[in-house]
């Protein structure tokens, strides 16, 4: 067991919860749950499991301010934080990893560790179109790290030191079928049109330093790169890329549907909320 607290956000997770925190109970000291008003037994599942629970209910149901909710108010006094999502799961192979690295750099100037994953979508592993490995900042030093406080995209951040990558696969792995994807997407889709607006404001459109260099790179890309094609192309053009130059056709019918969902329906999604805001507001 290495010195870690982790925390997961939940909204009606009922089907993932139980199998999440026992992927992640055997390395770390205490487990927060931050739910956000559930209506089913996500609550109850958790508590089951040995979880803490604080409730707070944030409408809509934003991962920052909710995890930022969980650093200030769950009493973290650990060596490491673990943002964990209530879809997600470590694998033996990757929980004996994040243990032992966290055991390992208690003193050192390793501040900030980066788990991948493979996605699961309608029970198949994709492998291609650019998505695998899924990458992500998720474990850093208590006080050394924190969170982007942004309606979408946030990532974990650290202050100072450098990070480092477990290399085996966790798995992002929703149990809750498509309807619940789409529905969650269309409710991503607003986040991340106000988040345009945001950011539009600011002086941090390709990120803040801090970001590591995979993500401010994507971040670069979204800002610099694919904001300056015209709204519509450009979720084709998105889709064309992932599917037949990154190759996610070989990922079959599931792998056709996840790039068509995610690379064009979501992107033309967030493009069309833009067009319906901006409209609204020339209209005033």
């Amino acid at each position: 067991m290495a010195d870690i607290t982790a925390v997961i956000l939940t909204k009606n997770e009922e089907v993932n919860i139980e199998k999440c925190i026992r992927s992640i109970q055997p390395i770390v000291k205490r487990i927060i749950v931050v739910d956000s008003g559930s209506t089913d037994e996500t609550v109850s599942k958790a508590k089951a499991c040995g979880a803490e629970v604080l409730v707070n209910e944030l409408t809509p149901f934003l991962y920052a301010k909710q995890f930022l909710y969980g650093l200030e108010h769950g009493n973290i006094t650990t060596k490491w934080v673990f943002r964990f999502d209530a879809d997600e799961e470590l694998t033996k192979e990757s929980a004996a990893e994040i243990e032992t690295l966290c055991n390992e750099n208690e003193d050192t100037d390793v501040n900030g560790i980066v788990v991948r994953f493979e996605v699961n979508f309608m029970g198949r592993a994709i492998r291609h179109g650019g998505v695998y490995p899924f990458r992500k900042l998720l474990l850093f030093k208590n006080g050394k790290g924190t969170i982007e406080d942004r309606f979408m995209d946030e990532h974990c951040i650290i202050f100072e030191g450098r990070t480092v990558e477990v290399q085996h696969d966790s798995l992002h792995h929703d149990d809750k079928g498509l309807t619940e994807w789409i529905d969650k997407h269309n409710k991503y889709s607003t986040r991340e049109m106000q988040d345009y607006f945001n950011t539009l404001k600011s002086s941090e459109a390709t990120g803040v330093r801090s970001l590591d260099a995979k993500a401010r790179f994507k971040r670069f890309l979204r800002w610099r790169v694919y904001y300056r094609f015209p709204a519509g192309f450009r979720a084709w053009a998105y889709y064309f890329y992932r599917y037949y130059v990154r190759l996610g056709f070989l990922d079959g019918r599931e792998g056709k549907i996840f790039c068509f969902m995610q690379a064009y329906w979501y992107r033309f999604l967030v493009d069309a909320k833009i067009y319906e805001s901006k409209r609204k507001k020339d209209s005033l």
